[in-house]
């Protein structure tokens, strides 16, 4: 009885506050001090409703209509909050690379099947260039169709720099691939050398005798372990990360920003969703993915990538994820990390789509020849450069460069970057899960129904998180 009068409380505090700023959406007659009572009103019911959920799913997004409200509400108390997503933030990049060099490692040395891991390499290396051309071709038909660019006129003030980086060539984009110093990789967070470091540990582990390979499997396999362990801590301190970056985000650019280039961000957000819909949908139905269980999976590491803007965060979570719905290690070790640089979906949509309106905005008419030369320009620079703050800023203003384009249309974007990296991070998370899948399905090695009680599945945080939840 108890239980079901927290539900009735929480829904008839949303409905409530809900039904208000509907009828002052339409009528403006409600007042702001009505509104405030209320908007925080069904928080407290949304935040009854996660003391009874008990789940750290739930508390996330919780925690991401409350950061909204008190960057809303507060805003400098919401800017103030920023220390506590990027201390999160910082927990969470330890993990990555020890995380990828063991599974990595363990997964080749572990299984001394070289051929294997060639075969992953470059099925994956096919899917990930398949997927990411529809993408590529989704985000041209939704700018063309939606012509956001056309009619925009600069804004007045623009005056934020962008970091200065020099236009990659071929031979860069190469260079940066291969690790000169495997610390420095790991100081830097360049995800990629870290595979290509471990790959090749790996291999040269595979042909050392048994009696010297044995120690360092062990090795890997007991570090891989911890920090997955490791991962389950941090994680407790996602509702607070999270919360805090959307309240930064929220009280530095505010919530009339929504408004501010609405069809721009309208064209993003709808394009990602018919790219997940008419792309990702079918290929899950296709591999025989349990669409429930995946979508249950994901939830997490998605929220945490849409609230943080960062799919580091979202990396491991996002691989324990995939082991728990019946990935194997070794395929979630390799397939994942490497889609953080070639199968980025989500950004690869976002740079056709802001490349033409570049092109919109300054009222230059591109060719269908002229755009599919930029765009494929974009996915080559794009490679590699993950670590740049506003990396996809960055290309975009070395492309324009290139093309002849003026830059000031690249500085409206500038100013709802933060809200379209939201959504292109959270499809990158999500493309990367589902082709984990894909290959793992492609190696007949996808076990939906095999129980791995090493991860740390749904039930795990649920009860694990009660004891932590129920003091706040």
């Amino acid at each position: 009885m108890k239980s079901k009068s927290f539900t009735i409380f929480t829904l008839s505090t949303i409905s409530l506050a809900a039904l208000l700023y509907a009828i002052n959406f339409l009528f403006d007659a409600v007042p702001d001090g009505v509104l405030f009572f209320f908007r925080w009103l069904a928080i407290l019911g949304l935040i009854v409703y996660g003391l009874k959920k008990k789940t750290l799913t739930t508390w996330i997004l919780i925690s991401l209509v409350i950061g909204a409200s008190i960057g809303h509400d507060w805003p400098q108390a919401g800017i103030n909050l920023q220390v506590a997503s990027k201390a999160f933030l910082k927990l969470i990049k330890t993990i990555v690379s020890p995380l990828i060099f063991a599974t990595l490692v363990y997964g080749i040395a572990g299984h001394s099947d070289i051929k294997q891991v060639g075969r992953m390499g470059w099925k994956s290396l096919l899917y990930f260039e398949v997927v990411t051309t529809i993408a590529l071709f989704i985000g041209l038909a939704a700018i063309n169709i939606s012509k956001a660019g056309m009619g925009i006129i600069p804004p007045a003030n623009q005056h934020e720099e962008l970091p200065a980086v020099q236009p990659q060539t071929v031979s860069d984009i190469i260079l940066h691939i291969f690790p000169e110093n495997i610390a420095k990789s790991v100081a830097e967070g360049e995800v990629l050398q870290v595979v290509i470091f471990s790959v090749i540990f790996g291999l040269a582990l595979i042909m050392v005798p048994e009696k010297k390979r044995k120690p360092m499997v062990n090795f890997t396999e007991s570090l891989s372990e911890v920090m997955f362990k490791f991962t389950n801590i941090v994680m407790y301190l996602a509702p607070i990360g999270v919360g805090a970056a959307m309240a930064y985000t929220v009280g530095h650019m505010g919530l009339g920003v929504l408004v501010n280039l609405f069809q721009l961000l309208a064209t993003l957000y709808v394009s990602l969703f018919a790219f997940m819909l008419l792309v990702l949908l079918p290929i899950g139905l296709i591999v025989g993915l349990p669409i429930k269980r995946f979508i249950k999976a994901v939830g997490e590491p998605v929220s945490i990538a849409f609230a943080t803007t960062s799919s580091e965060a979202a990396l491991p979570r996002a691989m324990e994820a995939m082991e728990s719905i019946g990935v194997p290690r070794k395929i979630v070790a390799f397939v994942m990390p490497t889609g953080y640089s070639f199968n980025l979906d989500g950004t690869t949509l976002y740079l056709s789509l802001a490349s033409v309106f570049v092109a919109q905005a300054a009222g230059i008419h591109l060719s269908f020849g002229q755009q599919l030369l930029m765009v494929f320009t974009l996915m080559i620079t794009s490679k590699g450069v993950a670590g740049i703050p506003r990396a996809s800023l960055v290309i975009l203003m070395g492309t324009a460069a290139s093309f002849g384009l003026p830059v000031w249309p690249i500085f409206i974007i500038l100013g709802i970057d933060e809200l379209m990296d939201m959504a292109r991070t959270s499809v990158n998370v999500l493309g990367n899960c589902l082709a984990a899948v894909v290959i793992a399905k492609w190696e007949n090695e996808f076990n939906p129904n095999a129980v791995n009680e090493d991860i740390m599945k749904a039930e795990v945080p649920q009860e694990a998180s009660q004891h932590q939840h129920s003091e706040l």
